[in-house]
């Protein structure tokens, strides 16, 4: 059986539709606003962004970044299984791509906690403002791509109608938008 459809030409056409596309689009757009925002605001109080900058876990961001990644290496994998029709590997790459972003939010999780039970909080500055606003914006949509392979790994088990190739490359390119959001903030929010 052939998953890929009929007009499918490997040069023209966007892996899951031009709307996924037009999504990932809006979501880079809005972070880099606020992004751009928050190093306004860090060109203004220098030293006040970098003493609260110092107190995050750049360690324990970079553990989360590394599994973000290996995370999308396994959902990029799935979707090479997918095409070939081969959904045991499929379903295996899915589910490993889906305990990543599982353990990234378990950790982001941590992290709040002890910044919280430390009294840092939305409020405690413009810095933390901006930390856990735009954290805590990719959190969710990390949450809403796991919902996503969730739904999706529950058609492939039960005898729901079978997931077309678009709708599982747009699941990808959903997860792949987690991943390169993160990589824009990891960096601004925890190195520079």
């Amino acid at each position: 059986m052939n998953v890929l459809p009929q007009n499918y030409n490997r040069f023209f056409y966007p892996p899951g539709g031009i709307l996924i596309w037009m999504i990932i689009f809006i979501e880079i757009l809005s972070f880099g606003f606020a992004l751009f925002a928050f190093s306004y605001y860090n060109s203004l109080e220098k030293a006040l962004f970098s003493s609260s900058r110092s107190l995050l876990f750049t360690d324990l961001a970079t553990l989360n970044t590394i599994i973000l990644l290996v995370s999308g290496y396994f959902m990029a994998v799935a979707v090479k299984h997918f095409k070939s029709n081969n959904l045991i590997k499929t379903r295996l790459n899915m589910r490993l791509a889906m305990l990543g972003g599982g353990l990234f939010i378990a950790f982001k999780f941590f992290e709040y906690y002890s910044k919280m039970e430390s009294g840092i909080t939305l409020s405690t500055n413009m810095f933390y403002t901006f930390y856990y606003l735009l954290t805590g914006f990719h959190l969710i949509h990390v949450f809403v791509g796991l919902v996503i392979l969730g739904v999706i790994d529950r058609n492939f088990s039960s005898n729901r109608t079978p997931t077309s190739l678009e709708d599982f490359e747009s699941a990808a390119a959903f997860w792949h938008m987690c991943d390169l959001i993160w990589l824009f903030l990891f960096p601004v929010l925890y190195l520079f």
